[in-house]
């Protein structure tokens, strides 16, 4: 009886180890998984550079004002973020890279007249020197 339930647990634990989660995002300890990848998504790539002077804190302000917008924006699919580590010297001053995912191209026109990312941009403003955006359909 014990063997047959320590093969059951073990087939279990197997089994469980191929079941794919494609995403899973924290923001704000709350942890967002998807199970399945959508096959068709768009992704929308945001990059800043700095204003010269512009302080750790509010730079803090400002990565946790758009982390908090997947939870105020439903059109949003999925969201990461990152700061440059790359060793290549090839940044141009950018420091930030938020990806920003959507199911379709209307939900991306749901997302940027959106009252709280227009708010977020009230924020960033100020303390924006640059911004590069570009947006992809995921191949």
């Amino acid at each position: 009886m014990v063997k047959n339930f320590l093969c059951l647990a073990a087939a279990a634990i197997i089994l469980g180890g191929c079941i794919s989660i494609q995403g899973c995002v924290s923001v704000h300890g709350t942890t967002h998984v998807t199970e399945q990848k959508p096959h068709h998504v768009l992704r929308h790539v945001v990059l800043f550079k700095f204003k010269e002077g512009t302080t750790a804190e509010q730079i803090r302000k400002i990565e946790s004002a758009f982390c908090a917008l997947p939870s105020k924006v439903d059109a949003i699919h999925d969201f990461e973020w990152g700061t440059d580590v790359g060793v290549e010297n090839l940044s141009q001053g950018y420091t930030h890279c938020f990806l920003v995912t959507f199911l379709s191209e209307a939900k991306r026109g749901e997302y940027l007249p959106h009252p709280a990312h227009k708010e977020f941009g009230a924020l960033l403003g100020p303390h924006l020197d640059k911004v590069l955006v570009v947006d992809y359909w995921a191949k």
